[in-house]
């Protein structure tokens, strides 16, 4: 029986699966935790994955790929050192470079025209330029930059040479998708010099293991990918599918052969893990809306979905705008959080769960349209992550979509797409694992919800202007 394994390196922690290279069958599983905050240093990645695996959980395994939290900036020095702790995808302090770089370039078409997406606080480029600017000691020692699953796809393959793939360096806002190359021009002029980069693999290349002190000896690893393109994987995302997951941020993509560019810097125009393209909208808010409501009513999460699916549709009248770190999209990295519609007679505990809720998922229903205005067929969505756990979440997402929502059973799909991944370089043919059973959850629309969330949001645009 031959073994492959897939590690999901998120925020908040580390998931690794083994699983058949032939059916796909799980065979087992384990999780680590990261330290919580905005910036952190890689070692604490790796930890992670040490004490994920130690036990045995890698014994007999083959082939193990990476997928990881995108657009995080790993500097690491000439001699292969992390020069200060990495800048996550949700660190919002380079906003400004990041408005700064839009104009630089002549405005977000330039840009979008360039790699297909308009830099924000998120992405490793506007990083890049608040470093250079706040931290000249620092940047001056920078050698390479690499994204959080080259970092550790470096350390599995003994920390010889960098690679990294087409799906997460179209994350940077420095490569171009729809080339496949990095545009070195960028590049410069949000670092102010060149600086290295990783090899692009070609997708499902196979890249040799090495003696790693701490793991078992693996014969190949593969290229790795960003979360979201491994998600893609771990569910065989196919043209016409839209996925909406709820982690700590919310997203929805979709399978394309054609890349977008959009302007308006709403869609992120990535690639995808296969060669063809994953066109995305990203919010930083999602599931961690829901804990934060559950704490601000003082109950736990099993109480505050039973309140909110006890409230009426529409919370009679709250409204929620679930902006609590900021947000990303719309792009609003100083915003808060606020409830607007407030009475005597609404302010209650059932009805501000709801109105929680509703504004998570109306953020995520203006992602969906965003693809759709981008060309995106949207046929099936597919609702994953911890979010979808909910009970309240699954029956209230088909009024505020106004369509069918379809959740797969609960799995680790970062990680099982990886280990798909990884299963494909060894074997160099794609593996026909079964589909995940699936449940369709049905309801009819409530337009009035989206129609309140769309005024709210749109007066805090104005008052931010």
């Amino acid at each position: 029986m031959t073994l492959v394994a897939g590690v999901d390196s998120s925020t908040q922690g580390t998931k690794v699966v083994v699983r058949r290279t032939d059916t796909g069958a799980l065979v087992r599983q384990g999780r680590a935790a990261h330290p919580e905050g905005t910036e952190i240093d890689p070692r604490h990645w790796w930890t992670a994955l040490l004490g994920t695996v130690e036990g045995g959980l890698l014994d007999g395994v083959s082939a193990i790929g990476v997928g990881a939290q995108q657009h995080g900036m790993v500097a690491l020095d000439a001699d292969g050192h992390v020069v200060r702790p990495a800048l996550l995808w949700n660190d919002t302090r380079s906003a400004g470079a990041a408005a700064d770089l839009v104009g630089e370039l002549g405005g977000a078409k330039a840009w979008a025209d360039a790699v297909g997406t308009v830099p924000v606080a998120s992405l490793t480029v506007s990083k890049l330029r608040w470093l250079a600017e706040h931290e000249p000691g620092n940047s001056r020692r920078v050698d390479r930059v690499l994204l959080p699953h080259d970092w550790l796809t470096w350390r599995l393959t003994g920390g010889g040479e960098a690679v990294t793939d087409r799906g997460d360096a179209s994350g940077t806002g420095y490569f171009a998708p729809g080339r496949g190359e990095y545009c070195r021009d960028l590049l410069r002029l949000a670092f102010g010099r060149e600086v290295g980069t990783p090899r692009v693999a070609a997708p499902f290349e196979a890249l040799p293991g090495a003696a790693v002190p701490g793991l078992p000896p693996i014969d190949v690893v593969s290229a790795g990918t960003g979360d979201n393109m491994a998600a893609a994987l771990g569910l065989d995302l196919r043209p016409g599918d839209v996925v909406v997951s709820l982690g700590t941020s919310g997203t929805a993509f979709a399978a394309t052969d054609t890349p977008t560019a959009d302007p308006s810097g709403q869609v992120a125009g990535f690639a995808d893990a296969t060669g063809n393209f994953l066109p995305l909208v990203c919010t930083l808010n999602a599931a961690r809306a829901l804990s934060a409501g559950a704490g601000m009513l003082g109950v736990a999460l099993e109480e505050f979905d039973a309140l909110a699916r006890s409230a009426p549709a529409g919370a009679a009248g709250l409204t929620f705008l679930p902006y609590l770190d900021g947000e990303r999209t719309p792009n609003l990295p100083d915003a808060t959080g606020r409830i607007d519609g407030m009475t005597r007679a609404n302010l209650s505990p059932e009805n501000i769960a709801r109105a929680v809720v509703e504004g998570m998922l109306c953020g995520l229903a203006d992602a969906v349209d965003a693809l759709a205005a981008q060309g995106v067929p949207v046929g099936r969505i597919l609702l994953i992550g911890g979010g979808a756990r909910s009970r309240a979440v699954r029956e209230i997402a088909p009024q505020v979509f106004g369509r069918t929502v379809t959740v797969p059973e609960p799995g680790e799909y970062v990680a099982d797409g990886a280990a798909w991944q990884a299963a494909r370089a060894l074997t160099q043919a794609p593996p026909a694992w079964e589909p995940r059973p699936a449940t369709d959850h049905a309801a009819d629309p409530v337009p009035e919800v989206r129609e309140r969330y769309a005024a709210a949001r749109e007066a805090m645009r104005s008052a931010s202007a």
